[in-house]
């Protein structure tokens, strides 16, 4: 059997526009031929998914198992959802948002005016965990997310509006700030790995979404846990591996960014799942460059990412 796994930030996904978009997203989908496909960016309705109910009817995706990350009140959020669709049954479902690292707290050092105390610095949102029954009796544990941007971080007092600051030091310290919200959100999900490959034989795990980091990045590094960082062997086991290492470097990018090509989703595996790789794919033949002037849904329908598949041969 092939079990495919693709992530997919599907940028802005609403009613705005969805009529013309559909018609460029799902071929998009289709070529995934996923059978486990993590969505990022996938907004809600009135608390409902309307949208993506629209994009999938029809599809081989239409009657997937799906789960999504969900405010207090058991209601999607109303923008940035992730999304994870499975053609096999989800056994057990969870979403972790500082249930292990509590947010940090950082007196700003540029506010206008200076904070009396330190203020917490939460993460953005959620990260998605899926438990999926494979058909050969072994568990999936697949882990969705969507790191903070690399926009900078609000500062009090420092902007004239959302695009335009006061300071270099103060854009410098909001820079800061979105750093640290990947790299501390990094370190969760890189402890809920270590508690589950404690627990668990020969754990099968992929961990998927849109991480706005390069491979070299702290946030991508924290989640691997080379021995060649911790210094460790004794760890080598819990290794998380990049699939993008074997797409050719050419091709080895998700989304263009004045005129640079950048790789910010990834899918990690464990070695695990990795004895079952077969090849990896990242559909990056159309990407345009989002940061070009007018670069609107109505100009490019499409998103802005590249997805990527990887390939696993089960017997």
């Amino acid at each position: 059997m092939n079990l495919r796994i693709a992530t997919y930030n599907i940028e802005n996904l609403s009613d705005r526009h969805l009529a013309q978009r559909i018609p460029y997203l799902v071929p998009t989908l289709q070529r995934l031929r996923a059978d486990v496909l993590c969505l990022q960016e996938v907004h809600a309705q009135d608390g409902r998914l309307d949208a993506l109910h629209r994009l999938l009817e029809g599809t081989v995706y239409g009657d997937y198992h799906l789960h999504v990350t969900r405010d207090n009140d058991g209601h999607p959020f109303s923008v940035r959802n992730l999304v994870t669709l499975s053609r096999y049954p989800i056994v057990d479902r969870a979403q972790i948002l500082h249930d292990l690292v509590p947010p940090p707290r950082y007196s700003s050092v540029t506010a206008i005016p200076p904070p009396t105390e330190p203020e917490p610095v939460p993460w953005p949102r959620p990260v998605l965990h899926t438990c999926i029954a494979l058909p050969q009796g072994c568990e999936l544990h697949v882990f969705n997310l969507h790191f903070k941007s690399k926009h900078p971080t609000p500062i009090a007092g420092q902007q004239i509006d959302r695009f335009t600051w006061k300071s270099p030091s103060a854009w410098a310290e909001g820079f800061f700030l979105s750093s640290m919200k990947r790299v501390g959100q990094a370190i969760e999900v890189r402890m809920m790995l270590d508690r589950l490959m404690a627990d668990t034989e020969a754990p099968l795990i992929a961990v998927c979404g849109d991480f706005n980091a390069e491979s070299h990045e702290v946030p991508i590094q924290a989640l691997q846990g080379r021995v060649e960082d911790t210094g460790n062997p004794e760890h080598g086991m819990r290794l998380m591996v990049p699939c993008e290492n074997a797409v050719p470097a050419p091709s080895r990018h998700t989304l263009f960014h004045q005129g640079r090509a950048n790789l910010l989703d990834h899918l990690l595996v464990s070695r695990h799942l990795l004895a079952r790789h077969a090849h990896s794919e990242i559909h990056n033949e159309i990407l345009h460059d989002e940061s070009i002037a007018f670069a609107d849904d109505r100009k490019y329908p499409e998103s802005d990412h590249a997805p990527m598949v990887a390939t696993f041969l089960f017997d």
